[in-house]
């Protein structure tokens, strides 16, 4: 039996430590579970790394390509069977026509010689015929292949600053993905540990109810006994049993939520969780500065950022209306076939190119007049932004204050309510009380203890939601 208990032991030893299976789990160590392995987040860290690519996907343009380009064609085309030739330097007299223009030049020259010191009869107009002639070789070629090989390169020189506001927009897109990464990982801490003390107000209302039921208990045992003795009456013992699967029913009701909240929890960790260590105090409210909150605040140092990618596009637009400056530089052979390739019919190109476009109907104008509004649209929404945030901080810290007054208002009638159960009771041992007031006093009980749960989830709620808007920026 010794044996067993050790194998046993050591197998849920194995299992708590198992990656599925997570025991009395603490905020801190359910915050580090989150950081690391929740599916959300690593979502938004994907985002980011395609942030980074588009960023190196920019800086790109500014060292230009390098390509090779194969072509392989055949034709018959006159222009492109005399122009294949030049390319692969393979031209000759030949391919000009110039069998057909000798042959009569010949038969001239021998009428010449025939009759040295005169001209031929005729001969101005046989030269003016023989310019006319059409070079059957020239304008109909015989089929013909074409190989080229080709290493091109291309660099933009001067674009007017338009690559470098592209470069520093998605630079500036990464930052921005980097603070939605860290306002998401926000929503996700303010998620888990509302969680942790929704779970401790629930224990502590469970713990409530758990007495007022077994108070009900007692009074049904009390109330049994009393019908008994003749000093009450069934319906009394009736009224009891239905008081007491009212709060049965509560109690099966919070049970529920907390198991829900377990199943949250373990979604939110990616990871199973069947219990936790309850948080020992309620949420404390944070101390900061109202200045470096707006200052600092996710959401304004997003609105910023935005302010600034909407600056570089700015410039991109401006861009426009600046000259393009390019280089291109080229080497290649080119023959019939790839076995005649030859150094000597390998040929470079390099050049620069200067285009300014000085007229496209207005188009370049109306786009930047676009970008500039947009720009002053987002600084306003960045002040706006600030004001915002502003109201919230004012609006949270007036609820919170509020809620502090109903909780401590609650928690002093919910004490009265249990000190006035407690004498009913007593009155109803010695018939002085009817059930009925029992059965009310006890209802008053219930409701203080349910709406103080809400009262005080409702303060938790608006302190983690206080905390969500300092993102850690505090006095």
């Amino acid at each position: 039996m010794r044996m067993i208990s050790l194998v046993a032991a050591a197998f849920l030893h194995l299992f708590a430590q198992s990656p599925g299976y997570t025991d009395r789990l603490n905020l801190d160590e359910a915050l580090a579970l989150l950081a690391s392995n929740n599916l959300e987040l690593k979502a938004a860290d994907y985002d980011l790394k395609s942030a980074e690519t588009s960023y190196e996907q920019a800086l790109g343009a500014h060292y230009g390509s390098l390509d090779f380009i194969q072509n392989v064609s055949r034709t018959n085309d006159a222009l492109n069977t005399f122009g294949f030739k030049l390319t692969g330097r393979e031209a000759t007299f030949g391919d000009f026509g110039f069998s057909e223009f000798l042959a009569p030049m010949g038969q001239m020259l021998e009428a010449m010689n025939a009759n040295p010191g005169a001209l031929p009869a005729g001969f101005t107009q046989d030269m003016g015929s023989l310019l006319q002639i059409t070079p059957e070789d020239l304008n109909h070629p015989s089929d013909r292949n074409f190989f080229q090989s080709k290493l091109q390169y291309t660099l933009p020189l001067y674009v007017g600053g338009k690559i470098s506001a592209y470069v520093e927009a998605a630079k500036t897109m990464q930052q921005l993905k980097t603070l939605d990464r860290a306002q998401l990982l926000l929503l996700k801490v303010y998620e888990t540990r509302k969680a942790f003390y929704d779970m401790r107000l629930l224990e502590e209302a469970l713990n409530n109810l758990r007495t007022i039921h077994a108070n009900i208990g007692k009074v049904e045992k009390m109330t049994e006994t009393m019908i008994q003795e003749g000093y009450a009456k069934q319906t009394d013992l009736l009224e009891v049993r239905s008081k007491r699967s009212n709060v049965e029913r509560s109690i099966r009701q919070m049970e529920a939520n907390e198991q829900l909240l377990y199943h949250y929890l373990s979604f939110l960790l990616n990871q199973n969780v069947q219990s936790i260590e309850l948080p020992e105090h309620d949420a404390a409210l944070p101390h900061f500065s109202s200045d470096a909150v707006i200052e600092g605040n996710l959401d304004v140092r997003r609105a910023q950022t935005g302010l600034k990618i909407r600056e570089h596009m700015l410039d991109a637009e401006r861009a426009d209306y600046l000259p393009i400056i390019g280089m291109q530089a080229e080497v290649q052979t080119a023959a019939e076939s790839f076995g005649e390739y030859a150094a000597d019919q390998g040929s470079y190109t390099v050049g620069l190119q200067l285009k300014w476009n000085f007229f496209n109907g207005l188009a370049d104008n109306a786009k930047y007049e676009r970008a500039r509004v947009e720009t002053l649209k987002t600084r306003t929404q960045v002040e706006l932004a600030k004001k915002g945030i502003a109201l919230q901080l004012d609006k949270i810290m007036t609820e919170i204050k509020s809620l502090d007054y109903e909780i401590t208002a609650l928690e002093h009638e919910l004490e009265l309510a249990n000190t006035i159960y407690e004498s009913y009771e007593e009155r109803y041992k010695e018939q002085l009380a009817s059930m009925s007031d029992l059965v009310i006093k006890q209802s008053e009980q219930l409701s203080k203890v349910l709406e103080l749960l809400k009262v005080k989830n409702q303060r938790n709620e608006r302190v983690f939601a206080l905390e969500q808007l300092l993102n850690g920026v505090q006095s």
